[in-house]
């Protein structure tokens, strides 16, 4: 076993897990959970993935607090003054391993926020991490030089889209073609054991009831194999 394998298989992620509950009147108003990974050993390499992770917690909950507590609040004396039935709004982190190949490891983190009626808005973050040097990898990374990478991407997903319209399988927005030169951003990926994923936020290609648009480059459009790195 070579020492870039060793780093993976030796890698081990455990879940850090916070919890919040904000009340008006002694009534919980809003639940706010974080389920983030953590690395089990705490050496100085892997130090920086997991200052990351404790960060973005603390981000999280500070969100809770300036963002979604006023709104829940507001929400609850309105339903007081109507009698009506009292709202309690939900906030939940979480995450999942992807991938892990040779020193690379992927992880997706997702916020679901239950905090008014219709479909639960979603945020999706991708990281994928060098385990040798403990920093994030770039997108650019898994594709060869002067491959003119975003190109290859935004034709993938346009050509994806085209698809999924002509079988009436999801309904995106008239200019979806300017949108997606728009909101494409390289740091929104993770990879998979196909290939890479890259994505969109909620509502920046298609309506809210379509979620978060995915697409997937195949590992042998990249002409780069993440599992010899």
């Amino acid at each position: 076993m070579t020492r870039e394998e060793r780093d993976g298989a030796e890698f081990e992620i455990l879940p850090m897990e916070a919890e919040r509950v904000w009340d008006a009147d002694g009534v919980p108003i809003l639940r706010a959970r974080a389920v983030l990974p953590q690395p089990a050993e705490k050496n100085r390499k892997w130090r920086r993935i997991r200052s990351f992770y404790r960060l973005q917690s603390r981000a999280f909950f500070r969100y809770c607090q300036g963002e979604l507590r006023p709104l829940a609040e507001r929400e609850y004396r309105a339903a007081r003054e109507n009698s009506a039935p009292l709202p309690c709004f939900q906030a939940d982190l979480s995450f999942r391993e992807t991938y892990r190949a040779g020193r690379r490891m992927s992880l997706c983190t997702e916020l679901r926020e239950n905090a008014a009626p219709g479909v639960p808005t979603r945020r999706l973050w991708g990281d994928t991490w060098d385990l040798e040097s403990g920093y994030p990898a770039p997108l650019s990374d898994f594709f060869p030089p002067r491959s003119h990478w975003k190109r290859k991407l935004l034709a993938i997903a346009a050509e994806e889209i085209e698809r999924q319209e002509k079988r009436g399988l999801s309904r995106y927005y008239p200019d979806w073609r300017r949108r997606l030169r728009r909101f494409f951003n390289p740091l929104n990926y993770y990879l998979t054991p196909e290939g890479a994923a890259f994505f969109f936020p909620m509502q920046t290609l298609a309506p809210p009831v379509e979620g978060i648009p995915i697409f997937l480059c195949p590992w042998a459009e990249t002409a780069f194999s993440p599992n010899v790195t």
